[in-house]
């Protein structure tokens, strides 16, 4: 959406969810649609507990597993708004969430946002599977970095090892002679 178009849609959206109030009043009478109004709620917030854990536990699978989590964040995203449109009182706005619960719409929104998203990860094995897709900093031609192999840990203790202090360091707690 253009951003010049948002504040006509900001604006228009309160008017058309007024307008299906009336509508839909007209029809089912005040207190179903305030009932409904409240079941829409209800039904977002407790789709987001259910779906939002779901999402979660699929994001860390898939940045577990070295692929790309992009997808999966996008769809939580889109999860997110889609509870928050039922939980806003209107018609309209439901219509638009329970859409958005549907995940074959969900992935053609991905499909639509899939080249303009870009997710930077920093775990090793998000990194290693972004590498072999072609995608990360050791990917295609320049300077490689070498991998990290099982590193040696050497342990010291205090008769192994002794540091004599500087006694030019700001921060020693012996005084200096010299001043």
């Amino acid at each position: 959406m253009r951003l010049s178009l948002v504040p006509i849609f900001v604006f228009l959206m309160p008017l058309a969810e007024i307008a299906g109030f009336i509508i839909v009043g007209k029809m089912i009478g005040v207190w179903a649609t305030l009932a409904l109004v409240i079941l829409s709620a209800l039904l977002g917030a407790a789709l987001l507990r259910i779906q939002g854990i779901g999402i979660l536990q699929r994001i860390s699978a898939e940045s577990r597993n070295g692929g790309d989590p992009g997808r999966e964040m996008v769809h939580g995203a889109m999860i997110v708004v889609a509870a928050f449109l039922l939980m806003l009182p209107g018609f309209i706005s439901d219509i638009i969430g329970l859409l958005l619960f549907i995940p074959a719409i969900r992935e053609l929104a991905w499909k639509v946002l899939r080249k303009r998203i870009v997710v930077l990860g920093s775990s090793r094995a998000f990194r290693r599977g972004a590498e072999q897709a072609g995608q990360g900093p050791n990917a295609g031609p320049g300077p490689k970095t070498r991998p990290r192999g099982p590193r040696q840990v050497v342990d010291l203790d205090e008769t192994d090892f002794h540091r004599e202090p500087n006694r030019n360091s700001p921060w020693s707690d012996q005084k200096r002679l010299e001043e």
